[in-house]
């Protein structure tokens, strides 16, 4: 597996190069036969050629930046970087003036060395769960290729760039889920950090109170590390634990409703592994969740502050947008600002609550999302795209709104069709919650070997 840790220790030991790795990532981008030319919008083979004939020469004179130095990775479209055009995944941003500087986010990793490949394709401005684009076009989720399924939302081209070996990590954004639905419809793994630990500067913003920025890579410990690099509050060392003594807690309302049987079945038995394991299992009312919904009505809290953010440029070139990105933003015109106000305050009581149900418990566990990726084609009418849009991100989207830190891993066997099992803990526990993940990681993967 192509993880950063197995790559470092490559260049470490001189197994391979920084510039090997970059061909070998653009050779994969180029393959007529994947899906290079619908998870990238745009690649600096020259850019990153140069970067990696340097940091070749400073590791040959025992100077480099840090052990990762010289390993690509992709950035989503919504990152600045400096002399780059910051699209975020639309056509109306395209004439824009080039970004003076690198996203911080971005910088922090560069600045270990870190080489940007390419910018991948995303959602237009962030605002979708399924990952479609009508002008970039739609990756496909490595499942069933030969059909056609979506990759997931927003951070579709980060997923597949991972998913399908072009590079061992993509940084992604998550608003309402979208790091980790498409890690979920990929089968890899995402992660929505704390919000306000990365620095969003240099990110084109979707939602002020909900936006934050996460890794998309093939294990825990690669999505730690990257999360460490551009918090930059921690170590990036994963906590070691065993299932053994864990507790959690079984989210069971609202999230479970209406779970297609594969997810239902995965979900049950990832449980049943974790429980043989000897980790604790209760079950964990919050009946409150069903509220989201009707608050979520005319678009919400993301969509009030999308609104604001898009309605002088959605009033000059609003004919250039994805009709369906458009709707929903538009939909926040009819939230008044008492309606505002209350999200506001009944998001805060619910934060709260969820604080006080979590004592006790290591992390909460709950599916992904209910569905898998379903057919492209199957999302033609606007109806069936806004029914599966609000499936892919209804589970995910609780996490934001209880202003969590969350993960997800791949819970499917081989062969199975792509899905996830989310954990997550309250704000700021990310390190405590990078531990159990990886605790759970390990319970997946022996579950993998037995049914393989």
């Amino acid at each position: 597996m192509d993880t950063l840790a197995n790559l470092s220790r490559q260049l470490a030991e001189g197994q391979t190069t920084s510039r090997e790795l970059v061909e070998r990532a653009l050779a994969a981008i180029a393959d007529p036969s994947g899906e290079g030319a619908r998870a990238f919008i745009s690649v600096d083979a020259d850019g990153a050629r140069a970067a990696a004939t340097f940091h070749d020469g400073q590791r040959q004179r025992g100077r480099a930046a840090s052990a990762l130095a010289g390993i690509p990775f992709s950035a989503k479209d919504i990152f600045d970087l400096s002399g780059e055009v910051t699209a975020a995944g639309s056509k109306v941003l395209k004439g824009a003036a080039p970004a003076t500087a690198d996203a911080i986010a971005i910088a922090r990793l560069k600045a270990k060395g870190m080489i940007v490949i390419g910018r991948t394709n995303m959602t237009e401005f962030a605002y979708s769960g399924v990952g479609l684009n009508p002008h970039y076009g739609t990756p496909r989720s490595p499942y069933d290729r030969a059909t056609g399924r979506i990759p997931g939302g927003s951070s579709s081209g980060a997923a597949v760039s991972v998913a399908d070996r072009m590079v061992s990590l993509g940084i992604g954004t998550d608003t309402g889920g979208s790091c980790r639905v498409p890690a979920s419809y990929c089968g890899i793994v995402g992660y929505k950090s704390s919000h306000g630990r990365v620095p969003l500067t240099g990110c084109y913003p979707l939602s002020a109170s909900f936006d934050s920025i996460g890794p998309l890579a093939n294990s825990v410990a690669c999505c730690a590390t990257a999360d460490a690099i551009m918090a930059g509050d921690w170590d990036g060392v994963v906590p070691k634990r065993e299932a053994r003594g864990l507790r959690f807690a079984v989210l069971k309302d609202f999230v479970l409703d209406g779970l297609t049987p594969e997810v239902g079945r995965c979900f049950e038995r990832a449980l049943s592994r974790l429980a043989a394991s000897g980790a604790g299992m209760t079950d964990l009312a919050f009946p409150e969740l069903r509220e989201i919904p009707l608050i979520n009505s005319k678009g919400g809290i993301v969509a009030a502050e999308a609104w604001h953010t898009h309605r002088a440029l959605m009033g000059k070139a609003g004919e250039d947008y994805d009709p369906r990105v458009k709707l929903r933003i538009e939909l926040a015109q009819g939230i008044s600002a008492a309606d505002l106000l209350d999200y506001l305050g009944r998001r805060r009581e619910m934060i709260g609550l969820f604080a006080e149900r979590f004592a006790g418990f290591d992390a909460v566990l709950l599916p992904t999302t209910l569905n898998t990726p379903p057919a492209i084609s199957e999302l033609g009418a606007d109806q069936d795209y806004i029914r599966f849009n609000a499936m892919s991100l209804r589970n995910t989207y609780v996490g934001n709104f209880l202003n969590s830190c969350a993960i997800s891993l791949p819970m499917q066997q081989p062969g199975e069709p792509p899905c996830g099992l989310m954990a997550m803990a309250p704000w700021g526990q990310d390190r405590a919650l990078f531990g159990v993940a990886g605790a759970v990681e390990t319970v997946l993967a022996e579950m993998s070997e037995i049914h393989r």
